[in-house]
């Protein structure tokens, strides 16, 4: 369950193979999870998929699932960075969230290295995804809306607002585009929207 939360959607054979035992066994325990609520399925997605045949199943956590395991891990690692803060001030702490989306941003250059046809917007969606951020896109009349379902560091970001920030920040660089949050999970809202003002297109499409 905590390798599941800490790395979003993930297969039967991923786990098998995480833990040494068999896609049979994994799929007994992600059954009885899935039964108490504890985590959700879908068919892997097309961009995900490698082979032909049927779509093997992804497993994340619920809300529930979530709320399980959160409250310790939250509060180690607010408490961490605390301690960071008062070590090395505030730029410490800024410098180590910088550092936290070098992930995200290998994930986003791996995507357009290996399909240059993909939008930006598109590569960043599955970049978060893969990262545990469960994102989509959703188009509106001026652009495009990044939505992320999902925000495994959301007690952090109520703490410390500068994460929010900072991850916005990264976003308008990688678009190179002036994106602008509209809702956080970390202020209430039932999910993370930063509106890109265009659909993003590369030169020459």
């Amino acid at each position: 369950m905590r390798h599941v939360l800490e790395h979003g959607w993930t297969t039967s054979n991923d786990l098998a193979n995480q833990f040494g035992l068999t896609s049979a066994a994994i799929r007994r325990h992600l059954a009885h999870l899935e039964s108490s609520g504890m985590v959700v399925v879908r068919a892997q997605p097309q961009s995900r998929r490698q082979g032909a045949g049927r779509p093997a199943k992804e497993y994340a956590a619920t809300a529930v699932g979530r709320e399980t395991f959160s409250h310790s891990y939250d509060e180690f690692a607010i408490d961490a960075i605390e301690t960071l803060r008062q070590i090395g001030g505030d730029e410490a702490v800024t410098r180590f969230f910088e550092e936290r989306f070098a992930d995200i941003e290998a994930g986003f250059a791996q995507v357009l290295a290996e399909r240059p046809q993909v939008d930006p917007a598109q590569a960043l969606s599955e970049a978060l995804t893969e990262d545990g951020f469960m994102a989509g896109l959703l188009p509106v009349g001026n652009g495009e809306q990044l939505c992320q379902h999902n925000c495994p560091y959301t007690a952090v970001a109520v703490r410390f607002p500068q994460l929010c920030r900072i991850e916005t920040s990264v976003f308008s660089r990688l678009l190179q585009s002036h994106v602008q949050r509209i809702a956080t999970i970390a202020h209430g809202d039932g999910v993370c929207t930063t509106h890109i003002p265009q659909p993003l297109r590369k030169e020459g499409r």
